[in-house]
Parts: C-alpha cells; structure tokens; sequence
C-alpha cells in the first residue's frame, strides 16, 4: 500500500517503475492536489525566485562563451556559436559540452557561475510568503548547488529549503529531460500527487505534469520559456499562472 504523510510516499520507486513502462513519462491519472493540501514545494532558481529583470543569466550567458573560447581556443563569436547549437541539440550547453567533448562538468560550472549576484535585492516580502507556505521546500535547478545558495543567501531566504536538487544531483541531465525528475521524487520521498512545481520556462513542467503534479508557471515573455514553444503544447500542463510569484504564494498562504 501507498502511504502518503505530509506529501512525502513511502514507495517512490512506482513513479520510476511507471517512467519505465511508458517509455520516458511517468503519466498519473490527473487528479491534482487542493493548494492547501501540497505537501512538497518545488521551485526552480533562475528568473522564478528572483525577476528575470535582474539579468544574472547575461553575465552566466557571456561566461559560457568565455569558458567555451577558452577551452577550445577559438574566437568568441565562433563559440558563441557553438554555445547555441549546443543548448538546442542538448537541452543545456554543459550537456552537449560532455556529450560531444568529454568536457568535465565541475569545472565549467565553478566558471559560469562566478557572478556578481547584487542584481537580486534581498526580498523580506518573499521570504514572509515562503514562511507562511505549508509544507517542504525544494529548489531544483539546471545550475549548481553553489549558485543556488549564493542567490538564495542574496534573496534572504536560504533556511525555508530542505535541499537544494541541482545539475550535479541530476546526474548532468538538464530539465526537461524526465530522468531526474524521477530521481529527486525517490531521493527526496515525494508524492508527485501532493507536490507542485513552480517554474519559469514552460517545457520544463512537462514531465512534471505527467508525473501527476500540480504546476505553476512563472509567466515569462521570452519566446524559449513560453507554454507554445519547444514542441510542448499550448500549456495543457500548466495548472496556474503567475504574473507575480509574491503575490500569488501569498494569496496561497493566506
């Protein structure tokens, strides 16, 4: 039997037998959590904690083509080049790097996210609204564990996350991708039916969909991050919709 506490599952492993026996997708009959019943939060970091206003991603983005420069010793604009076919076969630049290279993965992440982080203003309003949020908090992102907790600290609010899920805990394997989902749901004994993810790029609510979740989309206006792109859809997965993170946890917590 499938005992269910505070969100959490004491038989995780049936998602990833489910993920296997529907060839990628662990597909949950859609019957979606109340808000006030979510036991497990699951935020993405980039441009969802914090406005992607504050454009820490530009300076991550001109990092990438300096590492990619270097380590091949070619022109900036040639490895620029190579950057962007990389993040669109592979999902993210590191992936195709190790796929197609053998590039060692830490290395390249202890670069890129060297940044200055002061863009972000420290948020006493969302730190109030994670604190009035029932259940566990997660943070799962395509970046470090080390860049999380650097915004994090920034933003002020470190102490409301359990853990942090990031691309070294993933094995490498960006979202969308549904592997690592599986892997953080088992590692972490979640439920997917009493946990919602929250998340600025569309595509990468998918497999979160699927696996029986609730979602929320932080609404971006960047083509790549829209639910009509990367081939997902018009945003059937997408369960809610926030034009303003703050406002819409707190009217959660109220």
């Amino acid at each position: 039997m499938l005992k269910i506490v505070n969100g959490e599952c004491n038989q995780p492993t049936r998602v990833g037998n489910a993920l296997a026996r529907s060839g990628g997708v662990a597909h949950c009959q859609r019957m979606t959590a109340s808000l006030s019943d979510i036991g497990v939060w699951i935020f993405d970091l980039d441009n969802t904690l914090y406005p992607a206003s504050c454009n820490l991603f530009a300076q991550v983005d001109r990092r990438i083509g300096s590492f990619i420069a270097e380590h091949f010793g070619i022109p900036y604009d040639e490895a620029r080049a190579m950057q962007k076919r990389f993040f669109r076969e592979h999902g993210t630049t590191l992936r195709g790097l190790m796929v197609e290279h053998d590039v060692e993965p830490e290395p390249f992440l202890e670069y890129v996210h060297a940044i200055d982080v002061t863009p972000v203003a420290p948020s006493p309003a969302l730190d109030r609204a994670l604190e009035k949020l029932p259940g566990r908090k997660v943070i799962y992102t395509n970046g470090s564990v080390r860049h999380a907790n650097n915004v994090t600290d920034r933003l002020g609010i470190t102490h409301h996350f359990d853990t942090v899920f990031g691309i070294t805990e993933a094995d490498y394997i960006p979202k969308p991708d549904p592997r690592p989902y599986v892997a953080l749901v088992e590692r972490h004994a979640i439920d997917p039916r009493r946990a919602c993810m929250v998340e600025d790029i569309a595509r990468n609510l998918v497999p979160a969909h699927a696996m029986g979740m609730t979602t929320v989309w932080v609404r971006s206006e960047a083509d790549w991050a829209r639910p009509d792109a990367g081939g997902v859809g018009t945003g059937t997965h997408i369960d809610h919709v926030a034009d303003d993170l703050i406002a819409w946890l707190e009217g959660v917590g109220a």
